[in-house]
C-alpha cells in the first residue's frame, strides 16, 4: 500500500511530465508539426460528424421514399411525393429517370402527331428506355460523388498523419542528441525530456490518424451499400418501364388505344 501511494506521488509530483508541458518545452519545428496535426484532427472530426448526420438523413429519407414509391399506384403519384424527400438519393435518381421518361413520351407524341402513318415503334421505345437508364446512371454517379465528398481527406489524414508525427519525433530526438553532445554527459536524465517531447508528436499523429481511418472505412462501406441500393432501384425502374411498353404493344395489337399504368 505504501509503495502504491509513493508511486502516485511520484507521478503526480511537480517533477512529473504532463502533455502540455512537453508541448510547451518542445522546439519550434515540433510545435509547428503539432499545430498541423491538431488542424488535421479538428478537420477530420468535423468531416466525421458532418458525414454521420448527412448519411443518416440520406438513409432515413431513402427508406421513407422507397416505402411511398411501392405504395403509389403510378409513377405520376410517386413523382408527386419526391418533393418530401430532398435528402434521399433514391428520390433524386427516380426524378432523373422520370423526367427523361417524360421527354421520351413527348418525342413519341410529336411523332404520332406529325406522321399519320406512325406506328408503335418498339425499337425506338427501347432506345428511349436506354436514355432513361443512362440518365439514372448519371444521377447515381452524381449522388455518390456528393455523398462521398471530403472522404478522401480522411484517407489522406489516416495515411500521412503518422508520418508527419514521426518526422516530428525524429527531429526532436536529433535535438536531444545534439543537447547531449553539447553537455558532454550521458544519462537518462539528460536525454529523457527531449525524447519525451519528441514522442508526443508521434502520439499526436496517431491520435489524428486512427479515427480518420476507422470512420473512412465505415463510411466507405455505407456508400457501397447505398450504391448497391441505387443500382437495384434503377433496375426495378427500368423493368417497370419495359413491362409498360409490352402492355402497350399488346393493347396496340388488340386495337385498343389506351395508355396502361406505369406499374
Amino acid at each position: 500500500m505504501a509503495g502504491y501511494i509513493s508511486t502516485i506521488i511520484l507521478v503526480s509530483g511537480p517533477g512529473s511530465l504532463s502533455v502540455w508541458k512537453l508541448i510547451n518545452d518542445a522546439g519550434l519545428m515540433v510545435k509547428m508539426i503539432m499545430v498541423l496535426l491538431m488542424f488535421f484532427s479538428v478537420l477530420s472530426w468535423a468531416i466525421i460528424l458532418w458525414k454521420f448526420f448527412q448519411l443518416r438523413r440520406a438513409r432515413r429519407a431513402s427508406e421513407k421514399f422507397i416505402d411511398r414509391f411501392w405504395k403509389a399506384d403510378s409513377l405520376d403519384k410517386a413523382f408527386q411525393e419526391t418533393g418530401k424527400f430532398q435528402e434521399s438519393p433514391l428520390a433524386r435518381v427516380f426524378l432523373a429517370g422520370y423526367q427523361e421518361l417524360n421527354r421520351v413520351r413527348e418525342r413519341r407524341k410529336q411523332l404520332e402527331e406529325t406522321d399519320p402513318e406512325f406506328k408503335f415503334p418498339v425499337r425506338r421505345e427501347l432506345i428511349g428506355v436506354e436514355n432513361v437508364q443512362r440518365a439514372m446512371n448519371q444521377e447515381t454517379s452524381k449522388e455518390m460523388i456528393r455523398l462521398g465528398r471530403f472522404l478522401s481527406f480522411l484517407a489522406t489524414c489516416g495515411s500521412t498523419a503518422p508520418f508527419i508525427g514521426l518526422f516530428g519525433t525524429v527531429w526532436g530526438i536529433m535535438n536531444s542528441f545534439r543537447r547531449l553532445a553539447i553537455l558532454q554527459s550521458a544519462g537518462l536524465a539528460v536525454v529523457a525530456p527531449g525524447i519525451s517531447e519528441a514522442l508526443v508528436a508521434t502520439a499526436a499523429g496517431l491520435f489524428a490518424a486512427i479515427p480518420a481511418v476507422i470512420f473512412y472505412n465505415f463510411y466507405l462501406s455505407q456508400l457501397r451499400y447505398l450504391e448497391s441500393e441505387l443500382e437495384n432501384f434503377c433496375s426495378e425502374f427500368i423493368n417497370i418501364i419495359e413491362r409498360h411498353y409490352l402492355k402497350k404493344l399488346k393493347l396496340k395489337m388488340e386495337g385498343i388505344d389506351a395508355e396502361p399504368e406505369l406499374r
